[in-house]
C-alpha cells in the first residue's frame, strides 16, 4: 500500500517516431531493390528524409536514424540507377552513331 499524496514515477513516453522516415526508410530501400521505378523511388526517398529530418529536429519527434538511412538508401538507389541509365544512353549513341557511318 502506497503511502497517500505520492505518485508513482513512470518513465517518460518515448517520442513518436515520425511517419516520413518510415516512408523515407521504406522507400529507400524499395529503391535499392525495384529495378526500373528504382530512381523515382530514390528520389522520393531523398526527399521524403530530407522533411523527416527537418520536422525531426523542428519538433522533436522520434525516427531520425529512420530518416537518415532513408535518405542514404535513396541516393544509393538513385545513383546506381543514373548510371545504368546514363551507360545505357551512352551505348545507344555510340550505337546509333557507328551504324549512321556505315
Amino acid at each position: 500500500m502506497e503511502p497517500q499524496g505520492i505518485q508513482p514515477q513512470y518513465p517518460p513516453a518515448p517520442p513518436q517516431t515520425n511517419g516520413k522516415s518510415i516512408a523515407a526508410l521504406v522507400l529507400g530501400i524499395l529503391s535499392v531493390i525495384i529495378p526500373y521505378v528504382g530512381f523515382i523511388l530514390g528520389i522520393l526517398a531523398i526527399i521524403f528524409g530530407k522533411l523527416s529530418l527537418n520536422e525531426v529536429k523542428r519538433r522533436g519527434d522520434g525516427g531520425k536514424g529512420l530518416a537518415v538511412a532513408g535518405l542514404v538508401c535513396g541516393i544509393i538507389g538513385t545513383a546506381i540507377y543514373a548510371l545504368i541509365i546514363l551507360i545505357a544512353v551512352i551505348g545507344l549513341i555510340s550505337y546509333y552513331s557507328v551504324s549512321d557511318g556505315i
